[in-house]
């Protein structure tokens, strides 16, 4: 190491330089992570959307589109569509509804996966609802709705992902899925390089410990705007706080990840403070200082010692 760089001040330059880089990307590295292997893996996806089936706010927003849905592609007359919502809304209180939504939820998230990661693909992802009509025909008929049996069973598609959003999205998906290993990997080399070349090792690991906190705590904050803003962009507004309980159920992870950075970073930073306090204690009850008796040996060490011959008391001259 050249004698520039030995000296405690660049070395301190670089070291804060090295974990500021690392506590940056932070948030990020946690943000790509989650995306790439969080909301790309259809069983978590799956089971983190589960318990919206029995969401009040979800189901009235599944039942109005729906139906809504049912009603324009099958051409029912205008004297049916009550007894169809009402059919809907019955339905999405079953059994059957939460063993449809997770089926439908799974075929969703495949459809979008396939069309996100086939760079072939240029047209709409859309999801068949020919099986929630059957079921629907059924309660129909089963409550003796008029017409009920002459209503048909189309394969009606639905977009979940419009065209033009695809290559945007397609674009976006593979720089996360690359993003989602190297950022945290990148982080924690720039962390581990800034504490090995700090000359006080104990603040560098303090100083990364409270920038991995507020990296967790700026995450958090961000899960929070990107709620607010998306509820904001909805066209329809009574959908809001079904949009809202959704972006909870897949926010979920995220969030609970940038409470244990906030978490760990700050247990962290308190242990490091508080073996700095011991340590300098212990600097301070070294042997030696006044006011401190000397250990067992040092005092052994002294007594052992020759003890210098006392000067010969004077003598009386003899006249």
């Amino acid at each position: 190491m050249s004698p520039r760089l030995a000296s405690p001040a660049p070395r301190n330059a670089l070291s804060a330089v090295l974990i500021a880089l690392a506590c940056a990307l932070v948030p990020f590295g946690a943000l790509a992570a989650w995306v790439s292997y969080g909301l790309t893996d259809t069983g978590r996806y799956v089971r983190a959307m589960a318990p919206l089936a029995a969401d009040p706010a979800v189901r009235d927003a599944v039942a109005d589109r729906v139906g809504a849905g049912i009603a324009d592609e099958t051409g029912m007359p205008g004297s049916t569509r009550p007894f169809v919502d009402d059919a809907v809304r019955s339905f999405t209180r079953t059994e059957a509804f939460r063993t449809a939504w997770d089926t439908g939820n799974r075929a969703v998230h495949d459809a979008v996966l396939r069309a996100v990661r086939d760079g072939g693909r240029e047209h709409a992802v859309t999801v068949d609802l020919a099986p929630v009509a059957v079921h629907l025909k059924d309660e129909l008929a089963d409550d003796n709705a008029p017409l009920a049996r002459r209503v048909p069973v189309r394969h009606t598609e639905v977009a979940v992902l419009p065209a033009e959003d695809l290559a945007r999205l397609r674009k976006g998906y593979d720089v996360l899925d690359v993003a989602g290993f190297w950022l945290p990997v990148t982080a924690a080399a720039l962390a581990v390089a800034g504490i090995s070349v700090a000359a006080c090792r104990r603040r560098a690991v303090t100083a990364t410990a409270l920038g991995t906190a507020l990296g967790g705590a700026l995450l958090g904050v961000a899960v929070a705007v990107g709620r607010y803003l998306t509820l904001a962009d909805l066209p329809d507004p009574a959908h809001q706080p079904a949009a809202g309980a959704i972006y909870d159920a897949l926010t979920a992870g995220l969030r609970t990840v940038s409470w244990l950075l906030v978490a760990l970073g700050l247990a962290v930073a308190l242990t490091c403070r508080l073996t700095d306090r011991q340590g300098r204690r212990g600097r301070q009850d070294r042997p030696g200082r006044p006011g401190r008796p000397l250990p067992v040996s040092l005092r052994r060490r002294a007594s052992a010692a020759p003890a210098a011959d006392p000067s010969p008391a004077p003598t009386r001259a003899r006249a």
